[in-house]
């Protein structure tokens, strides 16, 4: 299901896990890997400041066209299909998928570092039929995290935009090698369908991805600035979602990626017109432009050396990072340990609780 619900409508793909490339493309294991030791660059001033933390995501009303230019190397969600209305009184089994990112490239090896991709599956007991159903970009996770700066514009042009995939089949034994495929409850028929409403709305609604967490600091109870919309928070909503009809959940532990961003009160600078436009304020626009040049797509091993040094004394020296959220630029004034990759428990809802804060 990509920008509706009906995923036959449309490019889909099975993993959040491929490297974008061609014209409008990246590498993001590569991307991922710089940040995990680097990043930054100038500072705006006479800027306004928000206060009230965590900035929301943003919702829409509809789901914008892609615009062609962008182009993903591997096909999203290629077999995706319709989300089945389940007869009421079927039993559907819930599953909790993990597998580490990009494991059709690279093995096991991000799992190592834990960096996985999350999914849910579904087993009607009734037909027998396994379904698996994730969220995750339309043009790949470098494309979702850093721009492309196209000479004929004069603001860094985002190919950004993530979508939910259903389609029927579970790989078993992609999720059990080196990942998880676990039941984690079973919920009816007519929970099964309230489900599948909820998501075609949450589908419609929430139409880019977000790759960072950022906060004040990796100490429990931090001040949080910023929070991620990625594979694992879809998993989490819809979870939660199924908490809220009344599905009970095992007692099992549950652990996630996350990637955080540690700096200090973020500065609002402005969306696309008020920074680049005709009245724009060139000085910050060319600055925000020069912070992402080194994160460019294809690169010589000369140029990716060259462009680390950068990232490192942008990120690491200066202690600066511009962030795209919500289509707009904020400024962090980055902090130690600058980025952190981290695969932290978040515990399977309790339908009492969930009910409760209702």
């Amino acid at each position: 299901m990509a920008p509706e619900l009906d995923t036959a409508q449309g490019a889909k793909m099975r993993r959040g896990a491929g490297a974008a490339r061609g014209r409008a493309s990246w590498c993001p294991a590569v991307a991922l890997l710089w940040l995990a030791a680097v990043p930054g660059w100038p500072r705006a001033s006479g800027v306004l400041s928000r206060r009230h933390w965590p900035v929301p995501y943003k919702r829409f009303d509809s789901r914008p066209k892609p615009d062609p230019y962008c182009q993903a190397k591997y096909t999203f969600c290629p077999t995706g299909s319709p989300i089945p209305v389940m007869e009421g009184d079927d039993d559907i089994e819930v599953f909790r998928l993990q597998a580490p990112v990009w494991e059709f490239k690279y093995g096991d090896l991000l799992g190592h570092l834990k960096i996985m991709h999350d999914a849910i599956g579904f087993r009607s007991t009734l037909t027998g039929k396994n379904y698996t159903m994730e969220w995750y970009e339309l043009f790949q996770l470098g494309n979702c995290t850093f721009p492309h700066l196209r000479p004929e514009m004069d603001a860094p042009f985002w190919c950004n935009q993530g979508a939910a995939c259903f389609f029927e089949g579970i790989d078993d034994v992609h999720w059990k090698e080196n990942g998880t495929l676990v039941k984690v409850a079973t919920i009816s028929g007519n929970m099964f369908n309230q489900m599948a409403k909820w998501v075609k709305q949450d589908n419609e609604t929430g139409i880019y991805y977000e790759t960072w967490n950022v906060k004040a600091s990796p100490e429990k109870g931090a001040e949080t600035w910023f929070d991620s919309y990625d594979c694992s928070q879809f998993v989490l909503r819809t979870f939660s979602k199924l908490a809220e009809f009344g599905a009970e959940f095992k007692n099992i532990e549950t652990n996630y990626t996350r990637i955080f961003l540690y700096s200090g009160e973020p500065t609002y600078l402005g969306n696309e017109t008020s920074v680049f436009g005709p009245t724009g304020n060139k000085t910050l626009g060319l600055a925000i432009k020069r912070f992402y040049y080194p994160f460019k797509p294809h690169l010589s091993t000369k140029e990716f050396l060259l462009n680390l040094l950068q990232i490192f004394d942008a990120v690491i020296v200066h202690r600066e990072f511009y962030l795209f959220y919500n289509f707009e630029y904020w400024f962090l004034p980055m902090k130690f340990p600058f980025i952190k990759i981290t695969y932290e428990e978040i515990p399977l809802p309790n339908k009492n609780k969930t009910l409760s804060g209702l």
